[in-house]
């Protein structure tokens, strides 16, 4: 498997650390809203990366964290210490508590997560439960000389490590264009990050605690740190996250992990590009920052917005437009369609030579819409059909496109007898009940397509 490393800027061959389980960690959403196909689009990177390592053979130790506390709003604006705690402004916003609030959003996430057939991680980790291995992360940073502290909190000396900005290119001489720095004139550099900041005086959070330093939260960058070194080890093979995290968050992971631990901390660093919307940016002030149930309200199954990511490979800028997203629905349908008709027998075997070429797709960086070729590529040639659908079903370990649920069986009798009934209602033109009829078929996740001749044919809904 070969894999972009944005740390050396290669497409390296990757060797995991232990050659008996891969490690990787994602970073996941914050659990203040609901997180929109953009956002997907990182965690399909994510779910991707771990069924080719599982298609290879390879054990996966994953881990997703749930940011519930400590993630500024001013990480849009080039600095994440400033601002508001995202969750701090949606308990005023909402008019609920900060863990009904965390709540509601991840059990929301999840539900869109197993929408979208990714892998659960073996854990998903919350930055509130990991308090006492964040406080322990600081006091070891502190012992060790990286630290200082002031009016509002504890700070990371940026200068104190020697290659900081290595991932980024962001160092303490070279700013990144467009932040806004020194907005705390107490810091250092403007590169320095808060590792616990105090509470605001005279105001009580609906999330704080004590620390050798004061009342107050975690740090944003050092959440990921403390959750990934208590899970996975000092030395992590595979970190995922969006493009937008590496110039920041990722570079200030990196520097507080290995002051602390010595070693190195994660050994390929991939990050997915952003997803346009309509050839401009996507933005919740936008108004074009589509979530799974959009999708969902404008008639597309969440397979299709899997399928629609395959088409760019994931370091490419990827363009949403609903047009775009129903050319992807009728290649879908199209593939379902196929897969349906062909006939099923339980000895065929995968073609050795389409899952090869598949393979060898998937395993140069993740080459999906060449993967994608392949599948189609296969579909179109001599092989038998029994082979045919065992080569497909064997693809769809990765593809994930959930193709074993839509191949055809035999179709319930209370689904038919409702179709029986809408079909007479039809002919006897009672238009309201025949529409009532369609929905209950719907609803029992199958679909009636009227024929000229009178007749009707069901299939799965897709």
């Amino acid at each position: 498997m070969k894999l972009y490393n944005s740390l050396t800027r290669k497409v390296e061959d990757f060797s995991p650390l232990n050659t008996e389980t891969v490690t990787m960690y994602t970073c996941g959403p914050t659990v203040y809203d609901y997180a929109h196909v953009g956002n997907f689009r990182t965690y399909a990177l994510s779910d991707f990366i771990n069924r080719v390592l599982l298609f290879n053979g390879n054990r996966v130790k994953f881990i997703m964290n749930l940011t519930d506390v400590g993630h500024m709003t001013g990480d849009n604006l080039g600095d994440a210490d400033t601002g508001e705690d995202r969750m701090e402004k949606s308990v005023v916003k909402e008019g609920r508590t900060a863990i009904e609030i965390a709540n509601f959003y991840a059990q929301k996430f999840i539900q869109d997560y197993d929408k979208m057939n990714f892998i659960h991680p073996e854990k998903f980790t919350r930055a509130t439960e990991y308090i006492e291995e964040q406080v322990r992360l600081v006091k070891i940073l502190e012992e060790k000389g990286f630290t200082y502290t002031t009016s509002d909190g504890v700070y990371f000396d940026t200068s104190k490590f020697e290659s900081y900005g290595q991932l980024s290119g962001y160092t303490t001489d070279n700013v990144m264009e467009g932040a806004r720095v020194e907005i705390n004139p107490e810091k250092k550099h403007p590169t320095d990050f808060a590792l616990w900041k105090f509470s605001p005086i005279n105001v009580k959070r609906s999330q704080e605690w004590a620390s050798p330093w004061g009342t107050g939260f975690p740090g944003w960058h050092l959440e990921c740190s403390a959750m990934s070194l208590a899970e996975l080890g000092n030395t992590l093979d595979i970190h995922v996250g969006g493009e937008d995290l590496r110039m920041t968050h990722h570079q200030n992971e990196i520097a507080q992990s290995e002051s602390a631990t010595g070693k190195k901390f994660v050994r390929y660093w991939v990050h997915g590009a952003h997803m346009m919307v309509d050839g401009g940016r996507m933005g919740k002030s936008l108004g074009n920052a589509y979530t799974i149930t959009d999708i969902e309200k404008k008639g597309f199954d969440p397979m299709v917005l899997r399928y629609f990511f395959m088409t760019s490979q994931y370091r490419s800028k990827l363009n949403f437009t609903w047009d775009a997203l129903q050319s992807a629905q009728n290649a879908l349908r199209r593939l379902y369609e196929l897969a349906r008709g062909y006939k099923r027998e339980e000895s065929a075997k995968a073609s050795k030579d389409y899952i090869k070429k598949f393979g060898d797709k998937i395993n140069d960086d993740l080459n999906m819409p060449e993967a994608l070729a392949v599948v189609w590529e296969m579909i179109k040639s001599e092989l038998e059909e029994p082979e045919k659908l065992a080569t497909l079903l064997k693809m769809d370990s990765v593809l994930g496109l959930r193709i074993e649920e839509h191949l055809a069986y035999d179709t319930p009798q209370k689904v038919l007898d409702v179709a029986k009934m809408r079909s007479e209602y039809r002919k006897a033109g009672i238009w309201d009940k025949a529409d009532v009829a369609r929905k209950q078929i719907l609803e029992m996740g199958y679909e009636v397509e009227d024929l000229p001749d009178g007749k009707f044919k069901i299939k799965r809904k897709m």
